[in-house]
């Protein structure tokens, strides 16, 4: 379990995107009221981002950094340690007077992972330690009572998946079209178009998290789907497991451009469709790998993937359905919900098991 960062972070992801949709339905649907002085809403927006998100991307950087610099990983007692301050927070977040132990998580992971990095003279991914300084900046925001740090936050996830995605996603999809069609065009390779694509993402959703202006994003977006288009994604379809991979980085695309539109529920084509399935993407994938398993999907993995996809799907729809919207929106909640949950049963046995 602590012998490297996904196994338990990959494990606390899931089962608290599980756990804590199902409370902020209770509030939303049934007036249920959280303890703490958060009002339900802000809650569950901060534990979205600052919770579920922050313990997946822990996860992530922490069985990257290793591959990255050639250092053993993070395990042992300090990662039990960094498992028990992201625990401490999301009790705090409920606990009146002691939220900003929240805060300690973040902090303690920048520089565990400024450690890594410059031990390592990894200069390279430099970027994700400005990312982690940018979420913490967010979560600081938040607790000040200015509530622009959960869209900082919500930005700089956005852009995690524009950068890293921008990596994995041909990358893996090169790999397995070399070795399952020998004869098929490749992705293209990295140009022009990807640097400026990236730019553009960063500006748009600079000028968002400073309520500068949206349109940015509907260029920004377009520019996504154009660099998509060049990964051949379609030849993946019938590998769901890299196929989901594309799915997670067009709800990006798509998010920008509905954010930029100003349409109802846009922001959740970001954080439920690109964070939420680019999030089960990357742990499925890596869970299986790191573990010694084979690189496919079962019928439960397919499960979670349809799951996720519903929730994001129903929540886009629900602005739309008139006296239905809360019901809709339930739905879109429970899915999400057991997507996560499938995750957490399925995947959680492979996570506690010695590596095979």
């Amino acid at each position: 379990m602590w012998s490297a960062g996904f196994r338990p972070f990959f494990l606390l992801a899931s089962a608290w995107a599980a756990i804590a949709v199902p409370v902020w339905l209770a509030a939303y649907a049934h007036g249920y009221v959280l303890r703490g002085t958060l009002p339900a809403m802000f809650w569950h927006a901060h534990e979205m981002v600052f919770g579920f998100g922050m313990a997946a991307v822990a996860g992530f950087l922490l069985t990257a950094i290793p591959n990255w610099t050639g250092r053993l990983p993070v395990r042992g007692r300090p990662l039990a340690l960094l498992a028990m301050l992201w625990l401490a927070g999301r009790i705090a977040m409920l606990v009146p007077g002691a939220a900003l132990l929240d805060l300690a998580f973040s902090a303690a992971l920048i520089v565990v992972v400024a450690r890594e990095l410059l031990a390592g003279r990894n200069w390279r991914n430099l970027p994700m330690l400005g990312a982690l300084a940018l979420l913490f900046a967010g979560n600081l925001l938040f607790h000040l009572g200015i509530y622009a740090g959960l869209r900082l936050g919500i930005a700089t996830l956005c852009m995690l998946i524009a950068l890293v995605g921008g990596r994995i996603v041909p990358s893996f999809t090169r790999n397995w079209l070399a070795k399952k069609q020998p004869r098929a065009p490749l992705p293209a390779p990295e140009g022009w178009l990807d640097r400026g694509a990236l730019l553009l993402t960063f500006f748009a959703l600079a000028a968002w998290v400073c309520e500068l202006a949206t349109w940015p994003a509907i260029l920004a977006g377009l520019a996504l789907a154009a660099r998509l288009s060049r990964w051949r994604g379609l030849a993946t379809v019938r590998e769901p497991l890299l196929f989901v991979l594309h799915l997670g980085y067009a709800w990006l695309a798509l998010g920008l451009i509905l954010l930029g539109l100003e349409a109802p529920a846009a922001l959740h084509a970001l954080t439920v469709g690109a964070v939420g399935t680019m999030t089960l993407a990357v742990m499925t994938r890596a869970s299986l790998g790191h573990t010694g398993r084979a690189l496919v999907a079962d019928a439960a993995t397919v499960t979670i993937y349809a799951l996720v996809t519903l929730a994001v799907l129903l929540r886009l729809a629900s602005p739309f359905t008139g006296a239905q919207a809360v019901l809709v929106a339930s739905l879109s909640g429970m899915a999400w919900s057991a997507a996560f949950a499938t995750f957490a049963l399925h995947y959680g046995r492979f996570l506690v098991q010695k590596k095979t």
